[in-house]
C-alpha cells in the first residue's frame, strides 16, 4: 500500500511538480491544498500518512496548519519554504514538524527529507508508547504498593506475606495484580 501524501502549496506549478515527483516515487497524493485552511480540512477528511506544507500560504500559514493537523492526528510533516530564516525554522520545529526544505528543491532533496521525517516520527511514536507504558506500570506499582501496605496494616502481615496474598488472589481470580489491588483498596474504603 502506497504512502498517502497531502500536498499544500499555493503556487500551482510547484504543487504539480511535487505531485509528479511523489507519484514517480510510488507515493499516492491523496489531497492537494492551495492554502493552510484547506490543508487542515483535507488532512481531516483524507487522513494522509504524511503532509508536505508550504510555509507561506494564504488564509493560514503552513506552520499554523501543521500545528492544527498535528493536534488532531500526529503524522510526519515536511515544510517547504523559500525562506531559510531561523525564526521560521524554530516555529516549525516547535509546531512538531519533522522536515524542512528550502526552495528551489530537487527530487534528490525531497525524497530523503520524507524518509527522514517518517523515521523521526516513528521514533517519537515509539518513545511516546514507551512513556505511556512506563507511566501505566508506575501507576500499577503504586496501587499494588498501597494495597500491600493496607494488608500489612489491617491483617498484621509482613511485606512478603501481603504481596504473596495479593499474588495468590490474582492467580485464583485470573485477574491482573493491579485489579486485585484496586479491589482491596476499594474494599477497605480507599481510592485506587
Amino acid at each position: 500500500m502506497a504512502l498517502r501524501v497531502l500536498i499544500a502549496e499555493d503556487e500551482t506549478i510547484i504543487r504539480l511538480d511535487l505531485k509528479q515527483i511523489l507519484e514517480r516515487a510510488g507515493l499516492e497524493v491523496c489531497g492537494e491544498a492551495r492554502d493552510g485552511g484547506e490543508a487542515v480540512e483535507l488532512a481531516r477528511t483524507e487522513e494522509p500518512d504524511l503532509a508536505i506544507l508550504d510555509v507561506k500560504m494564504p488564509i493560514l500559514d503552513g506552520i499554523d496548519a501543521a500545528r492544527r493537523i498535528l493536534d488532531e492526528r500526529p503524522i510526519p510533516i515536511v515544510m517547504l519554504t523559500a525562506y531559510g530564516q531561523d525564526e521560521l525554522v524554530s516555529r516549525a520545529v516547535e509546531a512538531g514538524v519533522f522536515g524542512y526544505l528550502v526552495k528551489p528543491f530537487r527530487e534528490t532533496d525531497l525524497l530523503p527529507a520524507i524518509a527522514t521525517a517518517r523515521a523521526r516520527h516513528e521514533e517519537l511514536q515509539a518513545l511516546r508508547e514507551e512513556a505511556d507504558s512506563l507511566a501505566d506500570a508506575l501507576a500499577a506499582r503504586k496501587t499494588i504498593e498501597r494495597a500491600k501496605g493496607l494488608l500489612m496494616e489491617r491483617e498484621n502481615l509482613t511485606e512478603e506475606d501481603a504481596f504473596a496474598r495479593l499474588r495468590k488472589a490474582s492467580q485464583v481470580s485470573g485477574r491482573p495484580l493491579k485489579v486485585v489491588a484496586e479491589a482491596i483498596l476499594a474494599t477497605f474504603g480507599q481510592e485506587a
